[in-house]
C-alpha cells in the first residue's frame, strides 16, 4: 500500500463533529485516525463495518415496554379473560 497521503474535505454538522472529536479524544485518537480506521475496515470487509438500522422497537416490544411501565406505576396490566384469549393475543 502506498504511503502517500492526500487531504480529504467532508461536510458535517458542527455539533456532530464536536461530539465525534470528544469521543475520539477519549479513545485516544483524533478524527483523522478514527476515519482512517473506519475506511480501512470498510475496505477490508467489503462493506460498512457495522449494522445500520433505524433502531425502532417493533409493536410487540412497545407493548411489553408499556406493560412494564404500567406495572411500575401501579396500574394493572390488561388481563385476558381466559388462557385461550391470552394465547390468541400473544400470537396476533
Amino acid at each position: 500500500m502506498s504511503s502517500e497521503t492526500i487531504n480529504l474535505s467532508i461536510r458535517m454538522e458542527r455539533e456532530l463533529k464536536e461530539q465525534a472529536e470528544n469521543l475520539f479524544s477519549e479513545l485516544g485518537m483524533n478524527m483523522t485516525t478514527a476515519l482512517n480506521i473506519f475506511v480501512r475496515q470498510s475496505v477490508r470487509q467489503g462493506k460498512i463495518p457495522f449494522e445500520i438500522t433505524l433502531n425502532r422497537p417493533n409493536a410487540e416490544t412497545m407493548a411489553a415496554l408499556r406493560e412494564i411501565e404500567d406495572m411500575r406505576s401501579g396500574r394493572k396490566p390488561k388481563q385476558s379473560a381466559s388462557v385461550m384469549d391470552f394465547i390468541e393475543e400473544m400470537t396476533e
